[in-house]
């Protein structure tokens, strides 16, 4: 299946927040860009994946592949990304293509 950088045919940004405390605990603060925008590959989870995973809701999930690199690999599932002007949750992230190549971030984003 090799990937190449040719197919890194658009941008996403990575968004983060930070926590601050009120007083009465940690409160998340409004999600800003985190980091300059990265390279990338979308591809969107097909409608018979959902089915079969038993899930059937108005979300779209999508899987983004980007080069492994310090700042990507720093990427966690508390931070979001924007692409496309959809913004998307992060659910996981894995390795992918070799030892620290590529990482595959899958995403869900609730669809309006």
């Amino acid at each position: 299946m090799g990937l190449n950088s040719g197919k890194l045919d658009r941008r996403v940004q990575f968004l983060r927040t930070e926590l601050f405390d009120d007083g009465f605990g940690n409160v998340q603060g409004p999600f800003e860009p985190f980091g300059s925008p990265v390279c990338a590959a979308r591809r969107d989870v097909a409608d018979a994946e959902k089915f079969a995973a038993g899930t059937i809701q108005a979300t779209l999930d999508t899987r983004f592949t980007v080069r492994s690199s310090p700042f990507t690999r720093s990427i966690n599932p508390a931070d979001r990304l924007t692409s496309e002007g959809l913004e998307f949750n992060i659910i996981g992230i894995k390795q992918i293509e070799g030892r620290n190549s590529f990482l595959e971030i899958s995403c869900k984003a609730l669809v309006t």
